[in-house]
């Protein structure tokens, strides 16, 4: 006999959205256990799971992901020139750059090339899931050490220009700060004391009041307007 929990359950479990994801990594071991891993999780759905990109705008256009995780060191096409060709037949494709490397020319061409966020490679599976529902959710990603490079890249580079003003509100440049340090989302809810649905909103309204679409940009731009 099926109770009424059970039910509600079942019927939940159906009907509940899932985040379709597609991975493009050459590391065989990693590829296999981290499509495993995220297989698993109740939100995820794995729709695809490639040694190398030739042919990622086809395969993206075809499985439709929600978020794709690019690696960057792939034969035959780099993640970041995969990301060019993405982007160019999916304008609004959601791409989170995964990797070991942390230097700032390759982090530079990923966010010029429009990627959500920018994963370093992490032994911490719950790391990928974590980044996947923050670009899922319209937000971005950037681990703590990408953060802060994107910030050492460009605050010199803007120091001397007259700060603009932008009519940010006192809980928005708060948030603002805490996305430049390189917070995730419910990070950013803790220290604020304030819900990740709320954070969620102040987000989408940083974004609307500085013209850019994803958290690189945001932070760029405020280091150029000088707004932290």
């Amino acid at each position: 006999m099926v109770t009424i929990a059970q039910h509600i359950y079942n019927n939940y479990s159906y009907t509940k959205p899932m985040i379709r994801v597609v991975l493009f990594e050459d590391n065989k071991n990693l590829r296999e256990s981290l499509s495993l891993y995220l297989g698993s999780c109740d939100n995820i759905l794995m729709v695809g799971s490639y040694p190398d990109a030739r042919d990622a705008s086809k395969i993206v256009k075809k499985q439709k992901p929600d978020v794709i995780l690019m690696d960057i060191e792939m034969p035959y096409v780099n993640g970041l020139q995969a990301l060019i060709e993405i982007r160019k037949a999916v304008p609004d494709a959601k791409i989170l750059i995964q990797t070991v490397f942390e230097d700032e020319e390759r982090i530079f061409q990923a966010i010029c090339g429009g990627a959500s966020g920018y994963i370093t490679k992490n032994p911490d599976p719950d790391k990928y899931v974590q980044a996947i529902e923050e670009v899922q959710n319209g937000g971005s990603h950037l681990s703590p050490s990408i953060a802060a490079k994107v910030m050492k890249m460009f605050q010199n580079q803007f120091v001397k220009q007259q700060p603009t003003y932008i009519d940010l509100t006192a809980r928005e440049k708060d948030v603002l700060g805490c996305l430049v340090k390189g917070m995730s989302y419910k990070m950013i809810a803790d220290a604020c004391e304030i819900s990740y649905a709320t954070v969620n909103t102040h987000v989408k309204h940083i974004y609307e009041k500085l013209h850019v679409n994803s958290a690189p940009e945001a932070i760029i731009k405020a280091i150029e307007m000088r707004l932290v």
